[in-house]
């Protein structure tokens, strides 16, 4: 396997959210003798009461404008803003919503990598004369030549790989994306930002998601699509109601708080079905399962998945892969075999699949293959 083969005179777009990785990607860039232009994209606006808090870590801020233009100011380079605050309501506020609604549980940084930081993005920076955006995510390619295809490989840093919130870029997006953090673990890259000496090098990280910087997606979701949210049966894996919800969007597979059932043993809920206004709670054990399909898929290592394939399996950001095979399905869907059972496999969440350190592709979890618990019937498709 070659290196990735790229135009190193091109100028490079480096996306600059203010915070310490994209920020030394940028300069990591400019040590290298790249013409870099700095770009911020303005995706939400928070009410001004949070903007202006010194500890707010969102990405989404007026602080996150105001410390990526000090950052260039520092390094030397062009800073511009695009205003992609109408395409993120549309693109990825408004499927949050949806998908939460339909007793979905969706990953919306993925779908912003997908359509705005590495689809929008790259068509907005061409007018500024960059051929290609870098930013701050903890992973690498690789150009292949035996197959000729850019490849995506995890980032050296096993704790911060990102390469799970990246397995929706196409081969377009890939070949014209730097991740020059990726090679670096994360306390080296703390000590190249001090060095640069870059004004941002002991901001603390973003972990929430960045139009909700209290985390707290039901009273968000609640506030602004508040149809979203009809009372309804809680019923166990029998059908027996044994309690009521607000609404299914506030339920997520493998949630324990919130279900307000006074049991014997602890529950869980363990099946959200939106057709019926459902929440269905269970014990531990009615989590695992063993079989998944998976649609909406991207291959990245392979044009198509031609056969069944021995691959390892993430379907959580923070979840370890398991080995699995993945076999191709009628209507361009993937059944998902575990060796063994996993916990709380939950529609809407990203499926991802890997050869080692590569990324051979991903999709979003359709549902569950295993029977549903006892006798409860549940829908056989979304």
């Amino acid at each position: 396997m070659a290196d990735k083969t790229e135009n190193t005179r091109a100028a490079v777009a480096a996306a600059m959210s203010g915070g310490v990785d994209s920020s030394v990607a940028a300069a990591l860039l400019k040590a290298e003798g790249r013409e870099v232009v700095g770009v911020t994209m303005d995706l939400f606006s928070l009410p001004r009461e949070a903007c202006i808090r010194d500890d707010l870590r969102s990405c989404c801020g007026r602080n996150a404008r105001g410390d990526a233009n000090r950052v260039a100011l520092a390094l030397g380079i062009p800073h511009f803003v695009v205003d992609f605050r109408r395409e993120f309501e549309r693109d990825v506020i408004a499927d949050f919503a949806r998908e939460y609604g339909r007793g979905r549980t969706p990953n919306p940084c993925i779908r912003c990598n997908r359509f705005l930081k590495f689809g929008l993005l790259l068509d907005r920076v061409e007018a500024l004369g960059a051929g290609m955006v870098a930013t701050g995510h903890y992973a690498r390619t690789a150009f292949d030549r035996a197959s000729g295809r850019t490849l995506l490989r995890k980032g050296v840093d096993a704790e911060k790989d990102q390469s799970y919130f990246l397995y929706s870029l196409t081969q377009s997006m890939l070949s014209r994306t730097l991740f020059p953090v990726g090679g670096y673990a994360k306390k080296e890259i703390r000590r190249l930002a001090a060095e640069f000496g870059l004004p941002v090098a002991r901001k603390p990280e973003s972990q929430e998601i960045c139009f909700i910087p209290d985390d707290d997606y039901p009273r968000f979701l609640r506030e602004k699509f508040p149809g979203l949210f009809r009372p309804g049966p809680i019923v166990d894996a029998a059908g027996k109601t044994i309690g009521r919800h607000g609404g299914v969007a506030g339920f997520t597979i493998g949630q324990r708080r919130g279900l307000g059932i006074a049991a014997a043993h602890p529950l869980y809920v363990v099946a959200v079905d939106a057709a019926t206004n459902t929440v269905v709670a269970g014990e531990d054990r009615d989590l695992d399962r063993k079989r998944l399909l998976v649609d909406d898929l991207n291959w990245i290592a392979v044009p198509a998945l031609a056969g069944p394939l021995s691959v390892r399996v993430k379907v959580r950001s923070r979840q370890a892969e398991a080995p699995a095979r993945i076999v191709p399905e009628d209507g361009g869907r993937v059944l998902v075999e575990f060796e063994t059972s996993q916990r709380a496999i939950t529609p809407g969440q990203a499926a991802v699949f890997y050869d080692g350190d590569v990324v051979v592709g991903g999709g979003v979890i359709a549902r569950a293959a295993d029977a549903p618990p006892a006798d409860l019937s549940l829908p056989k498709s979304l």
